[in-house]
């Protein structure tokens, strides 16, 4: 079913984008400084039609839809107000936070220097310093809404700055601390959501042919043009495939908007942001300038994987004790299923899970066998719920204790069908280099595949998340899997 593999990715070679560059402007282009946030997103940018007559998208308009577009994307463009800037923010929430703390502490008759108000002004200012650099890094990859993730990223930090109070049994007050996260968070929602100020002005994009095939697939972009090498000249932000053979007029044109401190996005970049997938034609480097992931965060992950699986296990165990008893009332059979995988840096594994499937023999194109389909007759009426609620997942928890699975990371695949993805696809193994995991960013932004298609597109939200392994990462694709767990998405 999947032996057209070849042929498509031979198609799509040529559409694939080569390593990511980006011109980083001086000081003025603050699109470049780390600490701007709530900059206009690409919300900003949606249009019923394209500005420019003569580059319509092409009339069928299945590459937009298959391409899952998430236009309000964050691309840290060039914001217009001071309101716009993380560093303006940040100050300004604490500051607020502080005095209204401070005030209520006057108003419930106590002294400013006692104990408890001190530590509970102390400790949110912990707490919501965390919560904001927490909060601008999620909003930072695709899907992450500019409001959606800000409960959560203020619950966390508050919730462990208040274990360690009472760790250390320090005097605090309920009234302080109930005020300061409630206050921090309806000040980041108003001055993100309420208050948000659009950036007007569109897109200038160089014309190309990688250019326009961007436009083509994601006709809601609000953008102009670029006439000619003038025109790239005035603008702040400019979207060029940095990689093409441009003339020294346009070359002049872009390196001059930069210096100016335009914001200069390589056509590829603006394709990731907006769509969270990695099209390579060879291997690059990573954010840190390797192909292997952050070391550091690795260790960490592991380490941190290991002691949430076993708390996991402990808590979960009366869960996976009723399944197991369902599994076997309902069909006969082994309730456990067990399933060679391939694993971190292409070594087999034995992966553990519930049985959600008659009892069977495999069959001989273990490759079909291998793949679930819409309504797969296969499945029993149990293990319906189970793949839904995703409770056919907890034995997995064994495989990260083992070493051999982490919380996080790449789907691991089957060995029938991870030999033929090797044989069929470039760069398939690559997705070996971290381990893989229960959920991941494929899983989260596209649920289960079996078309040629689907395969390939899973294959570039595999490599979006080695580029950008990191922790603010991992942080996203957990807060989406309980949205899956809840919502059921993506089963089958």
């Amino acid at each position: 079913m999947l032996g057209t593999l070849r042929t498509h990715s031979a198609q799509v070679t040529d559409r694939q984008m080569g390593a990511q560059a980006l011109i980083e402007a001086n000081e003025p282009a603050s699109s470049q400084d780390p600490h701007a946030a709530t900059e206009p997103g690409l919300s900003d940018y949606l249009q019923t039609d394209p500005v420019i007559p003569g580059l319509e998208p092409a009339q069928d308009n299945r590459a937009d839809c298959e391409l899952n577009v998430d236009y309000q994307a964050q691309l840290g463009l060039q914001p217009h107000l001071h309101l716009d800037k993380f560093r303006f923010q940040m100050p300004l929430i604490l500051g607020i936070v502080a005095l209204l703390q401070l005030g209520l502490g006057l108003a419930l008759d106590s002294q400013i220097d006692s104990p408890w108000v001190v530590n509970s002004i102390f400790f949110t200012f912990c707490a919501t310093t965390l919560s904001l650099l927490n909060y601008r890094n999620l909003r930072l990859f695709p899907g992450a809404r500019r409001y959606a993730f800000i409960l959560q990223a203020f619950l966390l930090p508050n919730l462990g700055m208040l274990g360690l109070l009472l760790y250390f049994r320090l005097p605090y007050s309920v009234p302080l601390l109930a005020l300061g996260f409630a206050a921090s968070v309806a000040m980041t929602w108003v001055l993100n959501v309420i208050f948000r100020h659009p950036n007007t002005e569109p897109m200038m994009i160089v014309p190309g042919d990688l250019t326009a095939r961007l436009l083509a697939e994601m006709p809601k972009l609000y953008y102009r043009l670029c006439e000619r090498p003038e025109d790239a000249e005035t603008t702040n932000n400019l979207v060029v495939d940095l990689h093409a053979d441009l003339s020294p007029e346009w070359e002049r044109a872009i390196a001059r908007a930069a210096l100016r401190g335009a914001a200069v996005y390589h056509v590829k970049q603006v394709s990731e942001s907006l769509t969270g997938r990695v099209r390579i034609d060879h291997l690059s480097e990573n954010n840190f300038g390797m192909l292997r992931p952050n070391g550091v965060y690795f260790r960490l992950k592991d380490l941190s994987d290991k002691m949430l699986a076993a708390v996991g296990l402990v808590l979960l165990s009366p869960i996976l004790a009723i399944a197991i008893i369902a599994i076997r009332l309902d069909s006969p059979g082994p309730a456990i299923f067990r399933q060679e995988r391939v694993g971190f840096r292409d070594r087999p594994f034995t992966i553990l899970k519930l049985r959600t499937m008659y009892h069977r023999d495999q069959r001989k194109d273990r490759r079909e066998d291998a793949i679930t389909v819409d309504s797969d007759p296969r499945v029993t009426k149990v293990g319906r719920f189970l793949r839904k609620t995703r409770i056919d997942e907890l034995p997995q928890l064994v495989n990260v204790l083992r070493g051999e699975l982490s919380l996080i990371g790449p789907r691991p695949e089957v060995v029938s069908l991870s030999n033929w993805y090797d044989q069929e696809l470039d760069f398939y193994p690559y997705r070996h280099i971290v381990k893989p995991g229960i959920t991941g960013w494929a899983q989260v932004n596209q649920g289960h595949v079996a078309s040629t298609e689907d395969v390939y597109r899973k294959l570039q939200y595999d490599f979006y998340y080695v580029k950008n392994f990191s922790l603010w990462l991992d942080l996203l694709i957990a807060l989406n899997t309980l949205q899956v767990v809840i919502t059921g998405r993506g089963s089958r």
